[in-house]
């Protein structure tokens, strides 16, 4: 066997199956979607990580953080994962498994005796009532914290506008610019559902995750451009649909 031969034989095969999709935004975030079980490795930044119809496993000593994980079958964490939304039928953190989860979505959740999980709502609803409760604390956070090292408060950053419904007893005033900034959460929000609808055909899924990729990366400019386009692609109007280009129509047209 010659040297070159003997060097190649050294490292493991990458095989990217028929039907995966692999993109990378503005902010270098990948975004990977693959039908088939998706095991990590090597710990990155991610935008979306979908496995249709497989499971998802973050090994030990990896460290993951994602905007957005979906699982056809079961989410299984070994190392540490940072994540907004994490949906799966099973979500199961493995001995030493750390995770950061703001929306759990999973009909089981399994932990070993050492793991730890913070976070786990279970939808906006939940998430917006507990910020509203502690909407006096939020104003006292830093803008950034190293998750891995206990952190101190040295400044103070504003506290996101909490909806009048979330915060009994309170009516607060949102400017101009927080309703439109508002009005894109909640565009994305419903997108988030609207997308796992089984109704849709291919094309109308991708005019819908095309929008909903933009929303996620805070690309406005982009969202303006192909919304429109985008839900006219749709041959059937759900209630959340419409909503969201009502949120998406009010947000432009009040530019």
């Amino acid at each position: 066997m010659s040297s070159n031969a003997a060097d190649q034989a050294n490292f493991p095969t990458m095989i990217i199956p028929r039907g995966t999709e692999i993109r990378v935004n503005a902010s270098g975030q990948l975004s990977i979607k693959t039908p088939g079980n998706l095991v990590i490795q090597n710990s990155g930044n991610y935008s979306e990580i979908e496995s249709t119809n497989g499971s998802i496993r973050i090994e030990e000593n990896v460290t993951v953080e994602a905007v957005s994980i979906r699982a056809g079958q079961a989410c299984f964490i070994q190392g540490t994962l940072t994540a907004w939304r994490v949906h799966a039928k099973r979500i199961t953190l493995e001995e030493r498994a750390r995770a950061f989860i703001m929306l759990q979505e999973s009909e089981h959740l399994e932990m070993a005796k050492n793991a730890r999980l913070v976070g786990n709502f279970s939808n906006e609803k939940e998430l917006f009532f507990m910020m509203g409760k502690f909407s006096p604390q939020l104003k006292e956070l830093p803008g950034t914290v190293d998750m891995s090292t206990p952190a101190t408060i040295e400044g103070r950053v504003p506290a996101a506008w909490i909806p009048p419904s979330s915060q009994p007893g309170t009516t607060p005033t949102p400017t101009h610019r927080e309703e439109n900034g508002d009005r894109l959460r909640v565009a994305q929000s419903l997108l988030e559902r609207e997308i796992a609808r089984t109704d849709l055909a291919p094309a109308e899924a991708e005019a819908l995750r095309e929008v909903l990729y933009a929303l996620r990366e805070r690309n406005v400019t982009r969202v303006g451009g192909i919304y429109r386009g985008a839900f006219a692609e749709l041959k059937t109007q759900s209630e959340g649909v419409r909503q969201a280009y009502e949120q998406l129509d009010g947000y432009f047209g009040a530019k």
